[in-house]
């Protein structure tokens, strides 16, 4: 069983990760909203770097003697992840809703907590292996 959940996370991370260094993610506006207090790079160049990054994560997924490292960088993803539902509340959640009524964005960014879930499944079947 952990095999498929080990394939499924990395083409998930490999494939939207792909999208956003070549300007096809439809994520890279929300994306470039949330980074624009972060140095060094402009929106659109974070939006690469980030996108690169999730291709990391889902390369580790690949193989069982990095999972527990792919593990550890898609906590960090994640907490990048779910940036916006509290530095951009008014494109994540609907107004006048309480407490949220989450908008496609903010949708798109709860959809990840199976991707959560998902992980420490994986990680559990490392365990003993040599």
């Amino acid at each position: 069983m952990s095999w498929t959940f080990d394939w499924s996370l990395a083409i998930i991370f490999i494939w939207f990760g792909a999208l956003k260094p070549v300007g096809l993610s439809p994520a890279a506006p929300l994306v470039e909203s949330t980074v624009t207090w972060l140095p060094l790079l402009s929106p659109t160049e974070w939006v690469g770097v980030i996108g690169w990054r999730e291709i990391a994560v889902g390369v580790t997924f690949l193989f069982r003697s990095t999972i527990r490292l792919a593990i550890a960088l898609l906590a960090l993803q994640m907490g990048g992840t779910f940036l916006p539902l509290v530095l951009l509340p008014e494109l994540t959640c609907q107004p006048g809703r309480v407490p949220c009524a989450s908008t496609i964005e903010g949708q798109y960014m709860i959809e990840n907590l199976p991707i959560i879930s998902a992980a420490p499944v994986v990680g559990g079947t490392v365990r003993g292996t040599k």
